[in-house]
């Protein structure tokens, strides 16, 4: 008995051998390559070039969509300039980067004691939350605030001003220099309309920011003999529809400055401008506008059903396909008009086939733009019925 099963495996493994070399691959000829990146250049300037038909009469404004980073409105974007309390979004989502729990109560630091300009009114010793700083920064715009997030997180306001100076060029804003937390005029404090976007988009991802630059009315130290009522100097959170933040600034310097964001119908956008009397009222006709011509396009769902195809010599006739990725973009809808999304998936596959086996790839361009490209997998296995794959499995099951 034991001599006819050694010489059964023997032949089981001739023939796997013998059959191995004829046909390695379960994807047909119909399939190809899959491109491996994610996104090419999916919003680049040379693709799309649409703007809103504005005249902002601010020193520098820049307008762009947060999640895809696509530029709707740009004036002086890239210049150099002294940017007030607007520069506090950094001061806060560097401290959220960098500490853990904020509710923890931390003693005031004698340093943050009289600061000039707007202030909460901290006093040395007085014990607050990190979260409560936070709303005092964000809302009231607390100078005091600022010193005392930026000794509590870095132990120095010259070692917090490094952390910001890190996390802006972390985040991709190469033109900008901190030397202060709270925006109060300094040689060397300087940010662009540009990078400032890019770092509020970035900050808006996080929910602890998202939540206190959303807040209207906010009173912190409760039930202690110092409570503070804040409220919230933008005022866009109540006159624009779908405003989420985000913060107002002025000095002798920068002038009046407004950083804001508005989200509609999942197309987020963050508005910049410095030095700009009307910001409140320019900075929502440019989002009016905006969303009067653009529009959030999902032009690939997340895990989206693509079709089934034919399945030769297996257990079952069919297996769908499907790709994992979503993929959507600010257009307008003559440019939605020259998407064009291609899928190259196989209608015919040889079994066995693995759960989430690479079987095509699904593109989409505009133009002749690749935008995008992601892979498209099998929902599910499928077994051979073939005698021989059947031995393969046996002797895979008898060597594991």
């Amino acid at each position: 008995m034991k001599k006819t099963s050694f010489f059964t495996i023997i032949f089981a493994i001739m023939l796997c051998f013998a059959t191995f070399f004829v046909s390695t691959s379960t994807v047909t000829n119909d399939s190809v390559s899959v491109v491996t990146n994610d996104s090419v250049n999916a919003v680049g300037e040379d693709i799309f070039t649409s703007k809103i038909n504005y005249q902002s009469s601010a020193k520098s404004a820049f307008l762009m969509e947060a999640l895809t980073g696509r530029v709707l409105y740009s004036k002086n974007a890239e210049q150099a300039l002294p940017m007030a309390s607007t520069t506090k979004i950094v001061t806060a989502i560097t401290v959220l980067d960098n500490y853990d729990d904020l509710d923890t109560p931390i003693k005031i630091n004698s340093k943050a004691v009289g600061v000039s300009g707007t202030s909460i009114y901290l006093q040395q010793n007085e014990e607050l939350t990190v979260r409560e700083l936070l709303y005092g920064l964000m809302l009231r715009s607390g100078n005091d605030a600022s010193v005392a997030l930026a000794y509590e997180v870095g132990g120095s306001v010259e070692n917090f001003c490094e952390m910001m100076n890190t996390l802006a060029k972390k985040v991709g804003a190469e033109n900008s220099n901190f030397v202060n937390p709270h925006g109060l005029d300094a040689d060397g404090h300087y940010t662009t309309a540009h990078d400032l976007a890019v770092i509020t988009a970035y900050a808006l991802e996080n929910k602890d920011f998202a939540e206190i630059v959303s807040t209207k009315t906010k009173t912190i130290c409760k039930d202690k003999e110092n409570s503070r009522y804040l409220l919230n100097k933008n005022k866009l959170l109540a006159n624009l529809d779908g405003c989420i933040g985000v913060k107002t600034g002025f000095t002798d310097d920068a002038g009046r400055c407004l950083v804001s964001a508005c989200e509609r119908d999942g197309l987020r956008l963050v508005s910049v401008v410095f030095n700009c009397g009307p910001m409140f009222e320019e900075s929502s006709a440019m989002f009016e506008r905006s969303y009067e011509k653009f529009k959030m396009v999902e032009l690939l769902p997340p895990y989206y059903y693509i079709k089934s195809a034919e399945v030769e010599n297996g257990e079952d006739a069919y297996v769908g396909l499907y790709s994992q990725s979503s993929f959507s973009l600010p257009l307008t809808q003559e440019e939605e008009s020259n998407i064009n999304i291609i899928y190259d998936a196989p209608d015919k596959l040889e079994a066995p086939l693995e759960k989430g086996q690479e079987v095509g790839k699904v593109e989409i361009f505009y133009g002749n733009h690749l935008l995008f490209s992601e892979k498209v997998y099998t929902i599910e296995e499928v077994d051979s019925k073939l005698f021989k794959d059947k031995i393969k499995d046996i002797l895979d099951d008898w060597n594991a």
